[in-house]
């Protein structure tokens, strides 16, 4: 019985204190991440089929034409924002209570440009590590400066930060990595 005890309390602690607990492991929760220009959507309306958007890439201004609703604003928006804001434009009119579900399809490219073998745009996967995306580029020239690698990184309202990143860093959608070339 003592031992039995001890394995189940082993292995609630493991589940408490682990990163897939707590979501560490995915930095890119869609809960938290803004919608840009350039993610695909899909938009349900449970029960409603007619006010349900199939699939949706944002335009370049940022916005989704929505059935009943028209044109509706969504960069810069979260997921969970974006459903509450479509729930509230149905109900009353159209819906009792509606429930609406938004998930991401597929996320906005991120680009590689500079010394690397094969520079480009790539499809993001949540959990993109700097040293990934540069293996999806063909990897490093021999010209490339591996240790001054700089992240061009955009917000919401189109201002760009410029970060220097290691190769373990994750990546967000929309990223420009550029990878300088050593002047040795």
């Amino acid at each position: 019985m003592k031992k039995t005890v001890t394995i189940i309390q082993m292995f609630l602690l493991v589940a408490l204190f682990s990163p897939v607990a707590h979501g560490k492991l995915n930095t890119l929760d869609s809960s938290s991440y803004q919608l840009g220009v350039g993610d695909r959507i899909i938009v349900s309306v449970y029960g409603e089929e007619e006010m349900s958007l199939k699939e949706a890439r944002l335009s370049d201004a940022g916005t989704i034409s929505m059935p009943f609703i028209g044109e509706i604003k969504v960069s810069g928006m979260s997921v969970g924002r974006l459903q509450r804001y479509i729930e509230g434009k149905l109900r009353g009119d159209y819906l009792v209570e509606p429930n609406v579900t938004v998930r991401i399809l597929e996320y906005r490219k991120f680009f590689v440009r500079g010394q690397v073998k094969e520079p480009g745009a790539f499809a993001f996967e949540p959990g993109l590590t700097l040293g990934k995306a540069v293996a999806l580029a063909g990897g490093f020239t021999e010209r490339a400066a591996k240790k001054t690698v700089t992240v061009v990184r955009e917000n919401v309202q189109g201002e760009q930060r410029i970060l220097t990143f290691k190769l373990s860093e994750r990546l967000q959608p929309g990223d420009i990595i550029n990878v300088q070339e050593s002047f040795f």
